[in-house]
């Protein structure tokens, strides 16, 4: 029982570390990477798809990105989807090509993206904590149904605290790497 709220909290705590990296990629650092327009909702005919479902998505070089349309109609739903995108990429279409240039992040710009990236760190810890809290009540539940001992507990609680501490320095670690790169001119 106490090994299977462990891995159940581990996994957790997993999932909530993959969560803040797809949430870090969306945040823009000057070099194009297509997962970059992934959230970008596009209307295909008269439905909202992913940007990904209607056209290739491609890297040409390292500060521009190439978006080829499925359909030739698709071209200005995709630009206008883009242009309208919390990103603030403006692309240029050519004939049933669409290129998004990125400009370069200012200095005051790079300071805002560490403080959202910070933020979104702290929001994996305050999830990673939420877990392990849930793990030890379901402990302390244990204990007070009779079910584990108070010593099974307090070791349960211990293991728990440095699985926490684990996944903690794996946020730290993400968010240095992310902060590194957007710092990087």
């Amino acid at each position: 029982m106490i090994e299977e709220i462990k891995q159940d909290a581990s996994e957790r705590m997993q999932k909530s570390i993959e969560s803040l990296k797809t949430e870090l990629t969306k945040i823009r650092t000057g070099r194009a990477h297509a997962s970059l327009l992934d959230h970008i909702m596009v209307d295909y005919y008269g439905n909202d798809v992913p940007i990904k479902q209607c056209a290739n998505i491609s890297v040409e070089d390292a500060r521009t990105l190439k978006v080829t349309p499925w359909e030739k109609p698709l071209v200005s739903a995709i630009e206008k989807a883009i242009m309208n995108s919390d990103l603030g990429l403006n692309p240029n279409s050519a004939g049933t090509v669409i290129r998004v240039p990125m400009p370069l992040l200012t200095e005051e710009r790079r300071k805002d993206l560490v403080k959202v990236v910070r933020n979104e760190a702290e929001g994996g810890r305050i999830a990673i904590r939420n877990i392990r809290r849930e793990a030890n009540s379901d402990f302390k539940e244990l204990l007070k149904e009779k079910e584990i001992s108070e010593d099974e507990s307090r070791k349960a609680e211990e293991d728990i605290q440095k699985i926490t501490d684990k996944y903690v320095a794996e946020v730290e670690l993400v968010l240095q790497v992310k902060e590194k790169e957007l710092m990087e001119v």
